[in-house]
């Protein structure tokens, strides 16, 4: 439930962002440069995310640990729904906006992944636990990418203004139930897990620790790469709309589509984690995802490139899967939040710039299979970095710890 909360409240998630890059492009008429480089500067806190995860490893609100994020800042993103969905309609309070939502919600982000991360490594089953969650994950996800290409649609006809305040005060009112939410207290998702003592005496013996700690660093690199994607937002967008002439519900349609088809090979993950170790399943799970985009390079209409959504989708799932089993694999002991949402920076930092990369690509070439190669190519050289990920973490599948655990600091 609440992986579930979270997905459809998140301010740069489907049900937010989809009606947002339309109110840029057809309300506000930005083309697609400005829309990335708005993205770009929206996303500023997300770059940041490991901030908030240090933060929720060394503080715990009202002495409630992961419940106080929820209860505190649940209701603070909320309220500035609520506060910015009467605010005046323009391109740079919108900026404002998202820039405001998305820090007060990291921190309740930050929650979740730390319990998620801590859950995989204590109880021995990280394979399953990031089966679990990108399954879970994948519901609001594709239910919000659907819903946001919708309503999207239902608020074309609006002004601007009233069509910004409907979209935020729905915001308003998924963030109020993740307070509640907290309040409640399920015992299944915070009484689980064992306090965790490091070595740690303050916040810059962490980062030091953090630092000089190898084995997050090709873990968090893979899945930079992977989020790289040069061409696959931005220009995606507007090749479908623009050149195979898709609505603004089809490209939401297609979003969705496209989860929707990780969702059997992230339960195949599941399966095979618990049978086979990380390490092949690393490997194989990339080769299989390097050619993920090749399939748009055959659609001439947009029912194609729904139906071309569904091999891109299926092809990325084991790979997905196992990078973030290896993520959680690779969290020091005590910093499962930092690392969780060091990632979660990595990701926008990583598809923002590869956003705007593949928009200068489509804007030069006048040509998306330019942005196809662009992205094989980024995913390939995955294979270089597994040549250098611990052993130590990949030799076992789930159940079977390591010698002195996940963790050695």
């Amino acid at each position: 439930m609440l992986i579930l909360l979270l997905g459809f409240g998140a301010p740069y998630g489907g049900l937010i962002d989809v009606p947002i890059s339309f109110f840029l492009k057809n309300k506000l008429h930005l083309d697609a440069s400005h829309i990335a480089w708005f993205r770009l500067g929206a996303g500023i806190p997300l770059y940041l995310s490991f901030v908030c995860g240090l933060v929720r490893d060394s503080w715990s609100p009202f002495g409630m640990r992961d419940r106080g994020y929820m209860v505190l800042f649940g209701a603070a993103t909320s309220a500035l729904f609520v506060l910015f969905a009467f605010a005046p309609f323009t391109e740079a309070m919108l900026l404002v906006a998202v820039i405001a939502l998305t820090v007060a919600f990291l921190f309740v982000s930050s929650a979740q992944n730390g319990l998620m991360a801590q859950v995989g490594q204590q109880h021995v089953m990280s394979g399953q636990v990031s089966t679990v969650f990108n399954v879970v994950a994948s519901l609001p996800t594709l239910g919000a990418l659907a819903l946001g290409g919708l309503l999207s649609d239902q608020l074309e006809g609006r002004n601007g203004p009233v069509a910004e305040r409907i979209l935020f005060l729905t915001g308003a009112a998924v963030m109020a139930a993740i307070a509640l939410y907290g309040l409640l207290r399920p015992k299944s998702v915070y009484d689980n897990l064992h306090q965790e003592v490091g070595p740690r005496a303050n916040v810059f013996s962490d980062l030091r620790r953090l630092f000089s700690y190898w084995p997050v660093y090709p873990a968090l690199l893979i899945w930079a790469l992977w989020q790289f994607a040069p061409g696959a937002q931005t220009p995606l967008q507007f090749y479908l709309q623009n050149t195979l002439h898709s609505s603004d519900a089809e490209w939401g349609y297609w979003n969705a589509i496209f989860v929707a088809s990780f969702i059997p090979t992230f339960l195949l993950y599941g399966w095979l984690s618990q049978r086979y170790p990380l390490r092949p399943l690393l490997w194989w799970g990339c080769v299989v995802a390097v050619p993920q985009m090749v399939p748009l390079l055959f659609i001439k209409t947009a029912a194609g490139a729904l139906l071309a959504a569904i091999p891109i989708g299926l092809m990325g799932g084991v790979c997905s899967a196992a990078y973030t089993d290896l993520l959680i694999r690779s969290c020091p002991r005590g910093l499962q939040g930092t690392v969780l949402m060091a990632s979660i920076g990595l990701y926008w930092i990583s598809s923002r710039f590869g956003d705007i990369l593949g928009t200068n690509l489509y804007d030069h070439f006048h040509n998306f299979t330019v942005c196809v190669i662009a992205i094989t190519a980024v995913y390939a050289s995955i294979l270089l970095v597994l040549l250098v990920v611990p052993k130590r973490l990949t030799f076992t599948a789930d159940g079977e710890a390591p010698e002195g655990g996940f963790a050695t600091q």
